[in-house]
């Protein structure tokens, strides 16, 4: 790669363009161009650096939490925190994985979270379907 197409790189970067655009553009190899860019990271404005760099407080605690650049922003400064927090505040989670299902022991309509397949409604039922009528005597082998 020349120095020319690196300035060029370089300059792309600066303007927002993606390793993929670049490469079409350049008519470089995507690697090539994806390499050149994490060795060499151009500089951002000031207003973007403040954006990477802008500190939010933990939802739980209120202490600040550093945000690392690229990555997901975070909200809690521990998994202490984290769990803290969403346990005094069940109601703000949003649950999707919710089934209806009908009990094959008992027939009892029930809805679970998080098995998509359940088969009974309770340990009760488990062992009466698995294991017989509570008082019978498992079935013998011979």
């Amino acid at each position: 790669m020349t120095i020319r197409e690196k300035k060029m790189i370089d300059s792309l970067r600066r303007k927002g363009m993606g390793y993929g655009a670049i490469s079409t553009l350049l008519q470089i190899n995507y690697s090539t161009v994806k390499s050149h860019c994490r060795r060499h990271p151009v500089e951002t404005s000031g207003q973007e650096a403040e954006q990477h760099t802008a500190n939010r407080f933990c939802r739980n605690c209120g202490s600040v939490v550093k945000q690392t650049p690229g990555k997901k922003e975070k909200s809690f400064c521990s998994d202490v925190c984290r769990n803290m927090w969403w346990s005094a505040h069940p109601d703000q989670v949003h649950k999707k994985a919710y089934y209806d299902y009908t009990c094959l022991c008992c027939g009892v309509p029930f809805k679970a979270y998080g098995n998509k397949n359940r088969k009974y409604c309770c340990h009760e039922c488990y062992i009466k379907a698995r294991f017989g009528k509570e008082g019978d005597a498992p079935a013998q082998q011979t």
